[in-house]
């Protein structure tokens, strides 16, 4: 009897040996979790091998933040450990910020033994009822037998198609009982299911595009996070064929990086806090081309006003994205990088050349717009304004390895506005979900990922307070995450809603009794450095940059400060809010939008 030289012998394994194995084999480099009674079997396993490495943070949301950020600065799946009940539930915020923000993870979770599940037993909760809404897929794995298959079959949802996050729930018994390993390529056809995402677009439609895009008077670029999910090629294919054009491009906040912030065909973040050249230009364009963007509500502002004038093409892998929020002229369901290839080829095929006089005048309305500088603020006094400190920030940071996280406010903002980013995966927030406390413990992820790498994460001390435990980790990793603190003593985006919507009633919106954040770091073993007045902020971030280990910036900044520019909640482009130094965007015309 002859054996088959390509399949791997099978032996005889622990459910939870298997699944250590499956990890190993799915190329997991490090695992972030907490244990517990449930998953102490897989635990040992891991203590018995040394392909994988295990992270302790000090609590399970922690532990999934810091996997998207390890996730999202490399492009691999990230991956989560934890125990049943409690440690599960924890992991509910992360998992849906994740899936908001199309995050490749797979979160293992403990559970109680098959038998006892339904009978309320200690630390048994509903997994896969809970995290059913919050995920790309789940599974209750009831056979030691199914455990192999499942395990490879989620890392291949997480990270094919439009990225997600995957739950895989373990009955301890099934952990502790015996089975056979079977390795990704033993898997017998079909390997995953039914989940066959479209990954080539379809020749006619990219023909169709290029028509539209070759023929545009007031052409407009507009990219997401799906551009930076989709790889390199995608990337570099996005360039080639902005540069061809000779046509605009802005980016959403998920998709800063996609294209160089230095090039001048780039017109800034667009949306609620954009900048008023790109938002202007998405309400006057005539082809609009999204691409791996989802025409998020902060993008649009009033649907019933959104670019009423343009053709839209819209590329995206996922097909439930195509027409969900804005109707769209062409519609393409592929991969951003296939579809944008077929896009540069079929230009190239056919010589295109846009209008010159067209793109002339639109690029010349376009410099109207940008003229007036609209991110420009004042620094003077003796109080810190947060643009000041960003923009220090940026300037000496720039040109180093660097990789910036935010937590969620007005901070989040300002770094988009103030941060350059050249290329992609060196910026990590939270988009879609705006979750605070994301940013420290993502920054944890990405430093596991780079050691080498200075990573920063630009915090304000609100969302900082949420996950502030995760130093401890830090300190015992020796992880030197910096945390650039925008201090203004207020959760300071609800303070400016209260401020404008709410006839300045600030309801529970006023940080009082915050540590001292030196003093807090130092507890923990780490450095702490505050800066209190304008010319204490560049020696505050180098000795951030040069001290070594984790470090907290304390930087005291103007309580009273907005974000601008602003598109309210629900309102139209045209109904922008440009700040005290500027005027405000009241009508528009044929030749596009005045000031008032």
């Amino acid at each position: 009897m002859t054996t088959d030289p390509t399949k791997t012998e099978s032996r005889a394994m622990t459910g939870a040996e298997i699944l250590v194995q499956a990890l190993a084999d799915q190329g997991v480099e490090v695992v972030f979790g907490y244990p517990g009674g449930a998953v102490l079997p897989i635990y040992d396993a891991l203590f018995r091998q040394n392909r994988v490495r295990h992270i302790l943070v000090r609590h399970e949301q922690g532990a999934v933040h810091a996997a998207e950020g390890y996730a999202r600065s490399t492009g691999k799946v990230g991956v989560v450990l934890v125990t049943s009940g409690p440690g599960a539930t924890n992991c509910v915020t992360g998992l849906t910020d994740a899936l908001m923000d199309s995050v490749p993870l797979v979160c293992l979770t403990g559970q109680v033994p098959t038998h006892m599940i339904g009978n309320d037993a200690f630390q048994e909760a509903d997994t896969i009822g809970i995290t059913r809404p919050c995920t790309k897929h789940n599974y209750l794995v009831k056979q030691v037998g199914d455990l192999s298959r499942v395990v490879h079959e989620a890392f291949y949802i997480a990270r094919s198609g439009r990225p997600g996050p995957v739950v895989v729930d373990l009955p301890k018994n099934v952990v502790m009982a015996e089975g056979e390993y079977t390795t990704p390529s033993d898997l017998d056809a079909p390997r995953h299911g039914s989940y066959r995402p479209q990954m080539e677009p379809e020749r006619a439609k990219i023909e169709a595009a290029i028509e539209l895009i070759a023929n545009a008077k007031r052409p407009l670029f507009y990219t997401g996070g799906g551009i930076i999910n989709s790889g390199p090629q995608a990337v570099q294919k996005l360039r080639e064929l902005v540069q061809l054009s000779g046509y605009p491009i802005t980016n959403t906040l998920m998709g800063l990086g996609g294209f160089p912030a230095s090039d001048k065909q780039f017109l800034g973040m667009l949306g609620m806090h954009g900048t008023y050249e790109a938002n202007l230009a998405m309400a006057e364009c005539d082809v609009m081309i999204a691409v791996g963007a989802r025409f998020d509500d902060r993008v649009t502002g009033r649907l019933a006003d959104f670019s009423k004038g343009s053709k839209k093409i819209h590329i995206d892998i996922d097909p439930s994205s195509i027409n969900k929020n804005v109707r769209v002229e062409l519609g393409i369901v592929a991969d951003c990088g296939r579809a944008l290839d077929a896009l540069v080829e079929q230009w190239k095929a056919r010589r295109c050349k846009p209008d010159a006089t067209a793109l002339k005048a639109w690029w010349d309305t376009i410099s109207t717009w940008r003229a007036k500088d609209c991110l420009r603020y004042r620094q003077s006094g003796e109080v810190i304004k947060p643009q000041y400190a960003l923009q220090r920030l940026y300037e000496l940071t720039k040109g180093k390895d660097v990789y910036f996280t935010t937590e969620v406010g007005q901070h989040q903002m300002w770094a988009a506005q103030f941060l350059k980013f050249e290329e992609p995966k060196r910026w990590m927030t939270s988009g879609g979900l705006g979750t605070m406390g994301y940013g420290f413990p993502a920054a944890m992820g990405v430093q596991v990922a780079h050691p080498e790498a200075l990573v920063i994460d630009v915090a304000g001390e609100a969302s900082f307070m949420m996950n502030m435990q995760e130093l401890s980790t830090m300190m015992q990793y020796r992880l030197p995450v910096k945390a650039f603190i925008l201090n203004n003593r207020y959760m300071g985006m609800v303070r400016q809603w209260q401020e404008f919507f709410h006839g300045g009633r600030y309801s529970e919106s006023y940080m009082d009794s915050l540590p001292d954040f030196v003093k807090l770091a130092e507890s923990f073993g780490a450095h702490g450095v505050r800066a209190t007045k304008p010319e204490e902020v560049d020696q505050a971030i180098r000795t951030m940059i040069e001290t070594p280990g984790p470090v907290l910036a304390d930087i005291l900044v103007d309580q009273a400060e907005n974000v601008y520019p602003m598109i309210p909640g629900g309102a139209a482009h045209y109904e922008m809010k440009l700040g005290p130094d500027h005027g405000e965007l009241k009508e528009t015309t044929d030749k596009g939008m005045v000031l008032v």
